[in-house]
């Protein structure tokens, strides 16, 4: 039975194509993945840099993850209905409860994360950074302002931080006075920011900027500067999964959970 579910679960046959394989039909196989048991994996608990982050699988729950990235091996996950401070916090005391030394923490852009770990090195995923630009200015911005701005932060990821804010700096200055420019509302006299979603693109990087380089300031933990380790193992969860679409949730979870267990 658990050859046949790690042929089912790693492999990318079905349950009709299994059940063809062995003359028995979809129904059988399906009843036999359900009694299938999910090995228990053990790790030894050290020292460790926790990349985490939470991906969703259609709009009913998502599973949030803490990783190992030098150890390429997923720590910790839970199935929950949204993502919170609160449960990422939980996942990183849980792991100390475990005996694993938390060294660093590599997390996403969520507001109030980066100051959920006090005394920890926290690094923000310079890729999400990136998506939280775009967000405002676009991927084809048309002002000029934002053309620059765009090339400038597609280099985050490629540069250290005494390069970064000097071209950030250099930026502001050349556009200063374009992002103070303000229309007013002929009806009510009220007044806004002209280039509102410039103003808030680099204020997010202003905002984030000393958790943005936290790898450079603790070279010898080795800490990622992105979230990537956790995007790959997602990406490959994916994969399986839509090999098997139609699954119940609670079979989709237990698949979710082998391929998580393996990676």
């Amino acid at each position: 039975m658990q050859s046949l579910w790690q042929t089912f679960s790693h492999g990318k046959q079905t349950y009709t194509e299994i059940g063809r394989r062995l003359g028995r039909s979809r129904w059988w196989v399906q009843k036999q993945m359900d009694k299938a048991k999910i090995q228990p994996r053990l790790l030894e608990a050290g020292a460790v840099v926790v990349v985490m982050d939470t991906t969703y699988f259609g709009k009913v729950f998502g599973v949030m993850v803490w990783r190992c990235p030098h150890r390429h091996k997923n720590l910790l996950w839970k199935f929950l209905p949204c993502e919170t401070i609160a449960a990422y916090v939980a996942g990183v005391e849980e792991l100390k409860r475990r005996g694993w030394n938390i060294l660093g923490v590599v997390c996403d852009a969520r507001r109030g994360l980066v100051h959920a770990f006090p005394g920890v090195p926290v690094q923000m995923c310079q890729f999400h950074q990136v998506q939280i630009v775009f967000r405002y200015i676009t991927r084809k911005p048309k002002l000029e302002a934002g053309k620059e701005l765009r090339e400038l932060v597609l280099e985050l990821t490629k540069t250290d931080e005494a390069s970064f804010r000097h071209w950030l700096s250099l930026w502001h200055r050349r556009w200063k006075e374009f992002l103070r420019e303000k229309t007013t509302d002929p009806m009510t006299g009220r007044w806004h920011f002209t280039h509102k979603r410039l103003r808030s693109a680099y204020r997010s990087l202003e905002t984030n900027f000393p958790w943005l380089f936290t790898f450079e300031h603790h070279p010898h933990l080795c800490i990622p500067n992105t979230t990537n380790s956790l995007e790959g193992s997602f990406t490959h969860i994916k994969k399986k999964i839509h090999v098997h679409t139609g699954l119940r949730i609670d079979r989709k979870q237990k698949l979710i959970q082998e391929l998580l267990r393996g990676k």
